[in-house]
């Protein structure tokens, strides 16, 4: 049993992680608000021993083991590191942070201190997914030669905060959901994007000339192209990822979704063939994965070089979108 604690009394905390932590076992010891008032509150709320003011407080907590960050994305890069000194495990929310230089200096010092460090990517614990991926691999579409992800939404009026109004904090749709169909790309597909190319748009949501819609195009080092859309302003979307292949294509419906839904049809020289799932709460299937990480038994689904990627590809949609040209997509790596 992991004993966790938990950076930022947040709302997909709230929603969908801790119910996750708990069904596979784990517990929650404490929260970290920098707000002591909200923090006893949420404590309260969720049935959390003990709430402290200060990364400092949690991570100095023996009873902690693992921590779990989603805060906004300009405090990740300190409270990892603070984390990795204390010697807890760590799964970080996404993007990592605002630059790849911070991103790097979080999965050096987890790797320097020896603790597991994954990147809270959902989308690698969805049936659909999975399935796709592993009809990919097994040539059941041959050669993959484009892909089309949909995954514009609508922002619902309780998360209509920091996302519409922050740049500085990584606010606007491509930090927010292009790094999530990156993610998702890449695991998919098990190639990576070498350049984009994409436009931002302003659709009257977000402010500060921040993008609340963006559509664009990734090249992958295979040669395969991909298309995506992104928006928090579409109110009655579906949800979607397609692999087209030289023998076949996969199409994936109303999977770019937290929740364990979705289809997936093979279409090839045989006809139409629905793909057998084993949906599961996509939150447990990664916290499955972290805790047997913790005992040595493989890799979280979704580790830290996994963020830089996600990362330097969101960075280079959004200069593509600033400037007009094609970026290549450099990680460092």
């Amino acid at each position: 049993m992991t004993r966790w604690g938990l950076i930022g009394a947040s709302t997909i905390a709230h929603e969908w992680v801790i119910n996750a932590i708990r069904a596979v076992g784990g517990e929650i010891v404490s929260v970290m608000s920098a707000s002591a008032e909200r923090g006893a509150k949420y404590a309260s709320d969720h049935g959390i021993a003990k709430s402290v003011t200060s990364v400092a407080g949690l991570v100095s907590d023996p009873e902690v083991q693992a921590v779990y960050i989603s805060t906004t994305n300009e405090l990740h890069r300190d409270q990892v590191i603070a984390a990795a000194e204390a010697g807890k495990h760590i799964l970080c929310e996404k993007p990592l942070a605002m630059s790849l230089e911070d991103a790097h200096a979080m999965v050096k010092a987890a790797c320097d201190a020896g603790v597991v460090m994954a990147t809270n990517h959902h989308l690698r614990g969805a049936a659909t997914h999975r399935a796709m991926r592993d009809a990919i691999a097994a040539g059941k579409i041959g050669k993959p030669l484009a892909a089309r992800v949909f995954h514009a939404v609508y922002l619902p009026p309780h998360l209509q905060g920091w996302r519409l109004d922050r740049p500085e904090a990584g606010g606007g749709v491509i930090l927010d959901i292009t790094v999530h169909d990156t993610d998702t790309l890449r695991f998919v597909l098990g190639d990576d994007p070498v350049e984009a190319v994409a436009f931002g748009q302003y659709g009257g949501m977000a402010k500060a000339g921040l993008e609340d819609a963006a559509m664009g195009v990734l090249r992958f080092k295979s040669g395969l192209i991909a298309q995506f859309h992104d928006g928090f302003t579409t109110k009655y979307p579906e949800t979607g990822f397609e692999v087209h292949g030289s023998d076949g294509s996969l199409v994936g419906r109303n999977c770019m979704s937290q929740k364990p839904v979705g289809t997936v049809t093979l279409r090839n020289a045989d006809g139409e063939t629905e793909l057998p799932l084993d949906p599961r709460n996509l939150y447990e299937n990664t916290l499955l994965a972290f805790d047997a990480a913790i005992a040595g038994k493989g890799k979280p689904l979704c580790g830290g070089e996994d963020g830089i990627w996600s990362l330097a590809t969101g960075l280079a949609v959004m200069k593509s979108a600033q400037t007009g040209g094609t970026v290549k997509i450099e990680t460092g790596l």
